[in-house]
């Protein structure tokens, strides 16, 4: 059972420069709740420092929505691909190439700068089902590199296997280990690499000390912060609907393992964004109307 203060989180003080959302799912709502307008998401981001937001777009529905969504809101960009979990159905279904397709015209958009999320689960498919997302990550990979966008992995369970496969592809050179999950030894061999490691809120879960430890061995230049919105809440709201406006409680905490100012980690982490996914274009209007931190 969600306590009463994780459903409602208090809004975070906010941050002393601006930040990006490395992760974020603006078009969905969790466990079919009603999700915010895009509109009131990004301004009650705006209205704590998260002035930029990456949003990804990882089934064949929200692929097929992404031209609208950027063009009612010109201040985002956005990544594409088929998450390995639906990549496992749409081959079991005979329609994984077909999707391909889909996956590589919303890449052309210019506006879309990432290849994401792809990779391997092996917590939600079982082994028949992880063929074919081993063959989707490798094309994913392909496709990243024939295009010059960044790559962003989902990695759940999977840490070696994740490894391998971008050992053998070869890795773009703009890698990102999304919501990263590895201990102190992966967290070293990605930056060995030269993969970028972006932590969600996970990292502040009261069980998460393997977590943070490989997050001190990470070069704060290779650092992202991201939410997953609108999974993962950081503590204490875990187990509510997440959004861009509490990425700052998951910045904080990520600065105060790294034992850094916040400022610098906002400044750092900023730039490096910038340096994988190129400028954001221009935001709207930062004023927030009444009402819509009321949540």
């Amino acid at each position: 059972m969600v306590a009463p203060s994780a459903r409602r989180p208090v809004t975070p003080d906010p941050l002393p420069v601006g930040v990006v959302d490395n992760h974020a799912h603006l078009d969905m709502a969790r466990y079919g709740e009603e999700g915010m307008p895009v509109a009131e998401a990004l301004a009650a981001a705006r209205a704590v420092g998260v002035d930029r937001v990456l949003h990804v777009a990882c089934d064949v529905e929200s692929i097929e929505v992404l031209p609208a969504l950027l063009a009612a809101h010109p201040e985002l960009l956005a990544a594409a691909a088929l998450h390995p979990n639906d990549a496992a159905r749409l081959a079991a279904a005979g329609r994984l190439h077909t999707a391909y397709e889909a996956v590589e015209r919303a890449v052309l958009e210019p506006r879309v700068r990432a290849v994401g999320e792809t990779g391997l689960d092996f917590f939600r498919t079982d082994e028949a089902g992880r063929p074919a997302q081993e063959e989707s990550f490798r094309w994913h990979i392909d496709l990243a590199k024939r295009t010059g966008r960044a790559l962003q992995i989902h990695d759940r369970d999977a840490h070696d296997d994740v490894l391998r496969v971008l050992a053998e592809e070869g890795a773009p050179d703009r890698t990102v280990l999304h919501c990263f999950s590895g201990d102190v030894e992966m967290a070293r061999e990605a930056v060995a690499r030269g993969y970028y490691l972006s932590f969600a809120g996970t990292v502040t879960f009261k069980n998460a000390a393997g977590l943070r430890e490989a997050l001190a061995v990470t070069p704060l230049e290779r650092v992202l912060v991201e939410t997953d919105a609108p999974y993962l809440a950081p503590h204490p709201w875990r187990g509510a609907t997440n959004a861009s406006w509490l990425l700052p409680v998951t910045v904080r905490a990520i600065a105060e393992v790294l034992g850094r100012d916040v400022d610098e980690v906002c400044a750092v982490v900023s730039a490096t964004s910038e340096q994988i996914y190129g400028h954001w274009p221009e935001t709207v209007d930062a004023q927030v109307t009444d009402g819509v931190l009321g949540l």
